[in-house]
């Protein structure tokens, strides 16, 4: 029931941290170019295909199709996170995630919640990954 709750949570957190980034690409593309740390050339790319790895992922993961695969891309979505959010508050550059709203401006205090949380979502998909044989509900598909 546990691991279930947690795969729960998680997927629903990434499709819905992908929505309004879906539906408006330049919005988080200027989020993206706000954090100072990717290269111009990169900023589209990153804010078109960011978005759908998360709801693919989270849709995997919830469905369980490829759940290996949807933990291990989730995992180095978070861990990214942790990295930007982390780099940006050592170097105390203000900033907004974009994670669940364009609109919302992060303050400075409220980004370290925002480290803290992606942490814990980060040693939940770790703990599940570390789990993933005894997943319910998971699409097994026959070995060869």
């Amino acid at each position: 029931m546990l691991l279930w709750l947690i795969r729960l949570v998680l997927g629903l957190t990434f499709i819905y941290a992908s929505l309004h980034k879906i539906l408006h690409p330049a919005d988080f593309a200027r989020i993206l170019y706000g954090y100072d740390i990717f290269p111009e050339a990169v900023i589209n790319i990153l804010a078109i295909w960011v978005p759908f790895l998360e709801l693919v992922a989270g849709t995997c993961l919830i469905l369980g199709f490829f759940p290996a695969s949807a933990l291990l891309i989730i995992n180095a979505l978070l861990l990214g996170f942790v990295l930007v959010v982390g780099f940006n508050l050592i170097r105390g550059h203000e900033f907004d995630c974009g994670c669940f709203s364009l609109a919302a401006r992060s303050e400075p205090l409220s980004a370290v919640w925002l480290l803290v949380r992606d942490l814990v979502l980060l040693a939940a998909g770790t703990f599940l990954y570390r789990h993933l044989p005894a997943l319910p509900g998971l699409i097994r598909t026959r070995s060869s």
